[in-house]
């Protein structure tokens, strides 16, 4: 028995929302689209996940809610109806993941060693991705070197992982 904590977040699945200026602004509680266009009539507001390359960028409706869990970009009104390209595309998750980096630094730490970022692109809703601390560099070295029992018996093995780099 013990005292048991844990570094999960408890918090309340929001709705994020990318303003123009790279910006995170997150909804806790249900919100229409039309209560951020009128603090910013000259923005359209659209769901990442309705993005696509080289697609037209469609409005979210003034009466929809903004979902929880959901990512959403506001927009400049001369977006409306154009379609993305690959480079504006990318920009956007750039931005998307600056935004969702810097608001996950103001939380508050728990010392706990767990690594982990965001999305790296495409229309993601902030899931995290595990990371491997390993370096290439470590090629050669202990990393990548494990000991592990051999079937019922107390002898151990060295297993060594064979690691090399991939030329891009």
């Amino acid at each position: 028995m013990g005292i048991c904590s844990s570094c999960e977040s408890t918090s309340v699945a929001t709705a994020k929302l990318i303003l123009p200026d790279g910006r995170l602004e997150e909804f806790s509680y249900p919100v229409k689209a039309s209560y951020i266009l009128l603090k910013d009539p000259n923005v359209f507001i659209c769901n990442s996940e309705e993005m696509d390359f080289d697609g037209v960028v469609a409005a979210v409706r003034a009466e929809e809610e903004l979902q929880p869990g959901q990512l959403y970009f506001a927009l400049p009104l001369k977006r409306l109806s154009r379609p993305l390209t690959a480079e504006e595309m990318a920009a956007l998750a750039v931005k998307a993941n600056a935004a969702l980096l810097k608001s996950r630094a103001g939380e508050k730490k728990c010392g706990c060693k767990k690594r982990g970022g965001f999305f790296g692109g495409g229309g993601g809703g902030g899931e995290k991705e595990e990371r491997s601390s390993a370096k290439v560099a470590d090629v050669g070295s202990a990393a990548g070197r494990r000991m592990r029992n051999i079937g019922n018996q107390n002898r151990r093995k060295m297993v060594v992982g064979n690691l090399s780099a991939i030329p891009e």
